[in-house]
């Protein structure tokens, strides 16, 4: 299978979507053996091509980046010179939301089976989706396949629900493996809850961003004594949540960090009793977060957004759901938790086995294999009829 896959950035380019295609495009790589190459916009004005563990990866020139959307003018004469490469890509593979790669998509008219994994919907920029929203129905009404990773977003977005007739769920995958107690992980784990002298330990994984709800979370906090809280990652909202912290008298409980390497994370995830994903918008279109403390073996106590988070975190197998932007609610979640061994206990196996059977990468790769054979059929038919 050869697989042309369209987005905004590619790693080392930070972004949640970009990681998601990476382990994506390196999956189908090593455990289907499909040949992957990567059209992407490039951080600066040069033009780079390389091979990143098996896939090809094209970097366009971009010419500025407008809402978060990379603008490269090379990119629908790249489409379709990839469209009539030889041999031809097999299926096109886009990921929404990047309204410059869908519009470069639509302007190159490429004849290739196409299909979109649908990320998340546009939440926040109104204006900009105003004017996009005819081309973005446009869109979905020609690519050949719409893929979502929960059975919410298939249901809950006013743009996909139209198209259920063609929409497919593919779980996404994780390297489960990264997270697994080896005997590093389990000691650096002790070393941190020692650090902590004890306390149960609450741990926050994320961007300090308005849709996270991580106000709701330091609020809350107030009403969980005796244990710590620690907080990884960094955002535009640091100030204000320390500020909250000071408020409350909670300062000296929670422990302020940034981004941390992978081992430490997991070592993280390890010594956190519960993990917790409050978020308040569908701008959290799913929380991988949630997949990764599952595959340490944590509970996790999130909200029941219309999205993909709910669905990560199964209600009463998991973990806790809470409502979106309930304080009360979310504290009184967390405290069930810490404070019922046994609870906490069945929830931390239950997610793990679900994490390491469910969203693993060989799993994810063979999903997107059995959709890109559904396109290409779709496609034949559709020619055969006409």
């Amino acid at each position: 299978m050869r697989v042309t896959m369209i987005n905004k950035y590619y790693p080392p380019h930070l972004g949640g979507v970009e990681f998601v295609m990476r382990d994506m495009a390196e999956g189908l790589v090593e455990h289907e053996g499909a040949e992957v190459r990567a059209i992407v916009s490039n951080g600066d004005s040069s033009r780079v091509e390389e091979t990143i563990n098996g896939v090809d990866v094209l970097r366009l020139p971009r010419a500025f980046e407008y809402a978060s959307t990379p603008i490269a003018w090379s990119m629908p004469k790249a489409i379709a010179e990839d469209a009539r490469r030889t041999p031809p890509p097999d299926v096109m593979h886009l990921h929404f939301p990047y309204p410059w790669g869908e519009l470069s998509w639509m302007r190159a008219r490429p004849d290739v089976p196409t299909i979109v994994t649908y990320h998340s919907d546009i939440v926040r920029q109104k204006v900009e989706l105003a004017a996009y929203k005819p081309i973005l129905n446009a869109f979905l009404d020609r690519v050949d396949l719409i893929v979502v990773s929960s059975p919410n977003m298939a249901e809950h977005s006013e743009f996909v629900r139209p198209h259920a007739e063609k929409v497919r769920v593919v779980d996404f995958g994780i390297h489960t493996e990264r997270y697994e107690a080896t005997p590093a992980t389990v000691a650096r784990a002790a070393e941190l809850k020692a650090e902590h002298g004890g306390r149960p330990i609450v741990l926050f994984v994320g961007r300090l961003v308005y849709y996270k709800g991580a106000d709701v979370l330091m609020r809350a906090f107030a009403d969980i004594p005796g244990a710590d809280l620690v907080m990884i990652g960094r955002g535009p909202l640091d100030s204000e949540l320390r500020a909250i912290a000071v408020a409350n008298d909670t300062i000296e409980r929670v422990r302020f960090m940034g981004p941390q390497p992978d081992e430490e994370l997991a070592a993280w995830y390890h010594a956190a009793d519960v993990f917790v994903l409050p978020s308040v918008a569908r701008s959290e279109a799913f929380g991988l977060v949630q997949i990764e403390a599952h595959a340490s073996g944590t509970p996790v106590v999130s909200t029941d957004l219309t999205t993909g988070v709910p669905y990560a975190n199964l209600n009463g197998v998991t973990g806790l759901t809470v409502p979106v932007g309930d304080r009360q609610a979310l504290a009184e979640a967390i405290r069930k938790l810490l404070d019922d061994d046994e609870l906490r206990t069945r929830l931390g196996h239950q997610a793990k086995e679900r994490a390491t059977t469910e969203f693993t990468i060989p799993r994810m790769a063979a999903g997107y294999m059995e959709a890109y054979r559904d396109a290409i059929e779709r496609r034949a038919s559709r020619s055969g009829d006409s």
